[in-house]
């Protein structure tokens, strides 16, 4: 890594990349290399030159950084990858840190924070945000618990049931069995429903039979 380091910002939100761009300015040892709304625009940036860290924003106009960093990883093996997002959850933060993200840092982190996460990045050490350092800690100190009706319901979506069937057999409303869909969805850290049943049968919440 060179003395100063050169910083990619790799996000689409202008009151964003000037805030970023301003503090970094200030700073003497880093420079900002280049900016990307896009992963079109980022993947033309990464073939001119291979930035020391790139501040890596999750939702990108034209794809997400879940997809993103597996190019970036290819065309720049050698930059730190920080990820820069609103998104908070658990599953956001351990997918990017499995696809090679070195670090993670939410938008509202102070500029000292910036600063610290870029440098600790670019040193080759792994860095969280405060804040998603609570997060993580809360979620692995604590097991996740499913209430009776929660599990009763998870169990007819695994069957493939509909909201309706599944409401009229507990007699409950769809829209509340989709609200213990959402709440649970929430709980286990997943993406959607079908992530939602798999991370309940690794967790042994439920059993699904093999055909």
């Amino acid at each position: 890594m060179s003395e100063i380091i050169k910083v990619l910002i790799v996000e689409d939100h202008p009151l964003v990349v000037d805030g970023i761009r301003a503090l970094i300015s200030k700073h003497s040892g880093m420079q900002v290399a280049g900016i990307a709304g896009s992963a079109k625009e980022c993947i033309a940036a990464l073939n001119q030159a291979s930035p020391d860290v790139i501040l890596l924003d999750i939702m990108l106009p034209d794809a997400t950084g879940l997809e993103l960093i597996e190019d970036i990883r290819r065309l720049s093996p050698v930059s730190r990858i920080l990820v820069l997002s609103t998104y908070n959850q658990r599953y956001y933060v351990e997918t990017m840190l499995s696809k090679g993200a070195l670090g993670y840092l939410l938008k509202n982190a102070g500029g000292e924070e910036i600063i610290e996460a870029i440098q600790t990045v670019n040193e080759g050490l792994p860095y969280l945000c405060s804040e998603v350092r609570r997060m993580v800690k809360k979620t692995d100190d604590q097991a996740v618990s499913l209430s009776p009706r929660e599990i009763e319901v998870l169990k007819m979506i695994a069957d493939g049931l509909t909201n309706k069937e599944i409401a009229d057999k507990l007699f409950i409303s769809p829209l509340t069995v989709d609200s213990h869909r959402k709440n649970m969805i929430i709980k286990l850290q997943a993406k959607n429903t079908a992530s939602l049943i798999k991370a309940a049968v690794e967790d042994g919440i439920i059993h699904v039979a093999k055909s």
